[in-house]
């Protein structure tokens, strides 16, 4: 974009994020180069020492315990300033991608303008205009009081709470980079709303029996799991007042082709405005199915996000300091800016390049979003320390 040379802030924000930009590929390389699916302890270490080696020399590191049992410690970098304003820059390193399936950074021959690799825009590419935010704001201390780095190793599969809220209680704002997106008009977006996300759990009980020889003496676990995911599907109604969204993700029963199934597991995905509206999903799952007993849990619970009244000033102030506009929009998906909403009115989630395929192999992200979304999140984060009269 062109820049007014007599608006020296957003001569700062252009050549800032210019430069985040010129070195974002290099470091997204070296970012999805480690393959770091959730819960490997030697892959979210190798990723989270990449993370470490980029941060300002006078970064204090920590490695607070993580939310989940069993996990390498999340990264937690700090940078003291003179001034007054706190603000968390929010991400995580771990991706849902397997090792044998994971996909090292590679360039879309068709497209100039693509780079696909496992975690690229979900969201190691957060991570890295995250890392370029606060080594920008770091050479302005003046600025701040404090600005600190999360970045978390099981957020693609937690199922506890979420440990790190009540530490960041109080900051003036935390910017979370999932990844972007444009509004339909093209201007850039920013989350300011997200769905509360649920993981239903129903285990069944049967009896076994020989599917040949005597079928009608076993309970069939398998079928009344087949029962409870139609029951679960029928409470899908996103265009109902809490947008309720019900799926059915997983079934795992049986061991053997000839034998009737006595135990099973059926895993559905929950999202709805309000976490109260899962209560009638659960309560939907029958007790019993065919003499096999099925009972239904709320297995992952997190919250929704609504900031759209509280960040809406801050979108306003931030747009007059890049330039152009920045609007709100809201998201299904669930995020860990989600738990920090609660506690930081000036959540703003959504902050990472844009790209597409999340989770799937063909997973890719813009380079020139790269460029863009640096200028966003510089934006935001000039707005919140700068707060307008």
């Amino acid at each position: 974009m062109t820049c007014n040379s007599r608006d020296p802030v957003q001569k700062w924000i252009v050549e800032r994020a210019g430069s985040i930009a010129e070195r974002a590929v290099r470091h997204l390389e070296a970012l999805v180069g480690i393959s770091s699916p959730s819960g490997d302890v030697e892959g979210a270490n190798e990723a989270a020492a990449i993370a470490a080696a980029l941060l300002p020399d006078h970064a204090v590191v920590e490695r607070p315990p993580c939310s989940s049992p069993n996990h390498a410690p999340d990264l937690l970098a700090r940078v003291a300033g003179t001034g007054t304003g706190r603000i968390l820059l929010l991400g995580h390193l771990d991706t849902v991608v397997s090792h044998e399936h994971h996909r090292p950074i590679e360039p879309d021959p068709e497209n100039a303008d693509r780079l696909y690799g496992s975690g690229t825009v979900d969201m190691k590419g957060g991570d890295v205009l995250a890392l370029g935010v606060l080594n920008a704001l770091a050479a302005r201390p003046e600025l701040f009081a404090e600005v600190a780095l999360l970045l978390v190793m099981d957020e693609e599969w937690r199922v506890g709470p979420f440990s790190h809220v009540e530490r960041f209680a109080g900051f003036d704002a935390c910017l979370c980079f999932e990844a972007g997106e444009l509004a339909p008009g093209g201007d850039d977006a920013v989350v300011v709303k997200r769905k509360a996300a649920g993981t239903i759990e129903v285990v069944a009980h049967g009896r076994s029996a020989h599917s040949g020889a005597a079928p009608d003496r076993g309970r069939n676990a398998l079928l009344a799991l087949a029962a409870a995911a139609q029951a679960i599907a029928a409470q899908h109604d996103p265009q109902g007042p809490d947008h309720l969204t019900a799926v059915p993700t997983v079934v795992r029963s049986g061991d053997a082709f000839n034998v009737v199934p006595a135990e099973g597991t059926l895993i559905a995905d929950v999202r709805a405005d309000r976490l109260d509206a899962f209560a009638r999903v659960l309560d939907a799952v029958p007790a019993e199915v065919g003499g096999a007993t099925l009972s239904a849990r709320l297995q992952r619970e997190w919250p929704g996000m609504d900031a759209r009244a509280s960040t809406a000033p801050l979108l306003e102030h931030a747009s007059s300091l890049l330039g152009r506009p920045i609007v709100a929009a809201d998201r299904g998906g669930a995020s860990d800016a989600s738990h920090f909403a609660s506690t930081i009115p000036l959540t703003v989630d959504g902050l990472g390049p844009r790209g597409g395929a999340a989770h799937n192999p063909g997973e890719f992200v813009s380079i020139s979003s790269l460029r863009t979304r640096a200028e966003v999140a510089l934006a935001l984060a000039l707005a919140v320390l700068t707060p307008t009269a």
